[in-house]
């Protein structure tokens, strides 16, 4: 066990934010990225299965099962947005940012396997996802709570190119 920090978790649906994306993408040790169609378009056609999008009803279970995870582990979220494509999580926790994340994920997948409305799709989620220290005090929590709460509706990121 560490001590508690503050993370900024995000994954996305399988298929749906795809290296190369036209939105811009993040690759893994090197940030954002600019898009890159032909990167895109060779990552769509190695697709196994179709993309996933949530419905209203699997974007409450992940919710409600990943608040449920929290409480048990004594973690604390200050803010979750379950969006189409894609998680937003910022919460304290006294694990790793990738257990933490990997436990979310490994929770949400167990319960989108359930009724009602079970997805059977072999894959649910992107493989990894982005973690991020919020290291800039209570200003910086802010901002990702505002961004995570407030700015996804703005930004139009549910959509599925």
């Amino acid at each position: 066990m560490i001590e508690p920090f503050t993370y900024f978790i995000t994954w996305t649906t399988y298929g749906t934010w795809l290296p190369g994306d036209r939105r811009g993408w993040r690759k893994t040790n090197s940030g954002d990225q600019p898009p890159q169609l032909l990167l895109e378009q060779w990552s769509r056609n190695q697709m196994q299965q179709r993309p996933v999008l949530l419905n209203q009803i699997q974007r409450n279970k992940v919710e409600t099962v990943c608040h449920e995870h929290a409480e048990i582990r004594e973690w604390f979220i200050h803010a979750i947005s379950v969006r189409a494509n894609h998680v937003h999580i910022a919460v304290t926790a006294d694990s790793e940012p990738k257990i933490v994340r990997d436990q979310f994920k490994a929770n949400a997948t167990r319960v989108l396997r359930q009724d009602p409305d079970p997805i059977s799709n072999q894959k649910i989620w992107s493989r990894g996802g982005d973690t991020e220290l919020i290291d800039g005090g209570e200003e910086s929590l802010e901002r990702v709570v505002l961004y995570i709460t407030e700015a996804q509706d703005r930004k139009d990121r549910d959509r599925f190119q």
